[in-house]
């Protein structure tokens, strides 16, 4: 069971992000592509997707440790509080911006 508060996307939900975000981009000429718009947006769904799964990684990891946690220790900690504080540490440790 997980307690992250983590905002899961649909892919739909990611393909408007991304298409909201190049549309402002061009609209203030902030961005000029070297590459076809189509590449570089592809790139860009799949770097979110990657953050996404990275970060389901993360959670897991941090699970397992309040598992291990919780044999060691029964009872003696609540999870929806001690998930957050193991989360941040972990991703700190790992270089992950949450």
């Amino acid at each position: 069971m997980s307690f992250s508060c983590l905002m899961r996307l649909s892919e739909k939900q990611i393909y408007k992000l991304v298409s909201m975000i190049f549309k402002d981009l061009k609209d203030k000429s902030i961005v000029e592509f070297k590459e076809k718009e189509q590449d570089v947006f592809n790139k860009a769904i799949s770097i979110v997707y990657a953050d996404f799964e990275r970060e389901k990684k993360l959670d897991e990891e941090v699970n397992d440790m309040m598992d291990d946690l919780d044999r060691k220790n029964p009872g003696s900690f609540q999870r929806y509080k001690m998930f957050p504080l193991l989360k941040k540490k972990l991703a700190d440790q790992k270089g992950i911006v949450l």
